[in-house]
């Protein structure tokens, strides 16, 4: 590439920049958190070791509930990702979950998806949205903007000292505050 070429940015980068600004107004970590704390409360139920010609079974008699612990963590987790407003409900309901899991689930998927399914949970419910950024606003061409001189502080300095409420610099435009 030479000086005079611009520098293009490859089709690569420029979708990990837009996941990566996607990815930062939402609770993302969050909602993959949760996502694999379903995985293992999901999987261990119903998985089978093989340990040489020996079969252990880790099945449960409520092989039915991990499976549906397992499916709603992993829906509330993608539901973060694509719905941000439901963050508190879907973060105190991954909480419950997890904790429903402990009894019937193993463990929770032997603590593993136990608590990935609370952390995330507690990363959801604690998430805020960051503060978008204020537009200036659009200066206009006036020649009725002079207004009154603002009173100054003892000493000259160039700070307003009106502590009446009806300057201009203080936004009160003439009304008087109660």
């Amino acid at each position: 590439m030479s000086a005079d070429t611009p520098a293009t940015r490859s089709q690569f980068t420029d979708r990990r920049l837009r996941f990566r600004a996607w990815r930062g107004t939402r609770p993302f970590w969050a909602g993959l958190f949760i996502l694999l704390g379903g995985i293992p409360i999901m999987y261990f139920p119903y998985a089978n070791l093989q340990i040489g010609h020996l079969t252990l079974a880790m099945a449960t008699t409520a092989g039915a509930g991990s499976l549906i612990i397992g499916v709603l963590l992993i829906v509330l987790g993608i539901s973060l990702w694509f719905q941000k407003h439901v963050r508190v409900f879907a973060g105190v309901a991954a909480i419950l979950l997890a904790l429903v899991s402990i009894p019937v689930s193993n463990l929770g998927g032997f603590l593993v998806g136990f608590l990935l399914a609370l952390f995330g949970g507690a990363m959801a419910v604690s998430w805020a949205p960051g503060e978008e950024p204020a537009a200036e606003p659009a200066k206009t061409d006036r020649t009725d903007e002079g207004g009154a001189p603002a009173a100054m502080a003892p000493g000259g300095a160039s700070e307003p000292n009106d502590l009446s409420g009806t300057s201009p610099s203080n936004g009160a435009n003439g009304r008087h505050r109660a």
